[in-house]
């Protein structure tokens, strides 16, 4: 077999159908990496990356996005996602995407305005433990405290 995937192995792999892919690839919503369509008779090909990214999209119209929007929602993350687009994690809700990104929510399609902190609670229970500890017996018997131990 030849490098990368035909497009038919693609949409096959990827769960769309072979219109879906040619489709995008002529819109330039993805166009294959490793050989592009160059008139009559030539074939795309695709690569293992294209296979994901082609994934992503369909996923992001499975959760009910528009096409519109998830073109819109590609570009950032193209521009805005380093590595593998794949890796991204996204919160849909309704027609709302928002980025995960480190302790961020960027809103992706308000071009990464509306940016909210994230603020992990993971370590709130390891710090007041922490504290309680030199505490030692001192007073805890009549605390709220030693009803909760």
């Amino acid at each position: 077999m030849s490098e990368g995937f035909s497009g038919t192995q693609a949409a096959k792999v990827v769960g769309i159908t072979y219109r879906q892919l040619d489709y995008w690839a002529r819109t330039d919503l993805i166009r294959p990496s490793l050989s592009d369509a160059a008139g009559s008779g030539s074939r795309r090909r695709y690569s293992y990356t294209d296979l994901l990214e082609l994934r992503v999209i369909k996923t992001l119209l499975d959760a009910g996005l528009k096409l519109e929007s998830v073109r819109e929602v590609f570009e950032y993350l193209r521009e805005h996602v380093e590595g593998d687009i794949s890796s991204a994690h996204l919160v849909i809700n309704g027609s709302s995407v928002v980025l995960a990104k480190g302790d961020e929510l960027i809103d992706v399609l308000q071009k990464g305005q509306g940016v909210l902190n994230v603020l992990s609670l993971a370590g709130v229970k390891d710090e007041v433990d922490s504290q309680l500890v030199p505490l030692g017996d001192e007073g805890l018997d009549d605390s709220p405290i030693a009803a909760a131990r």
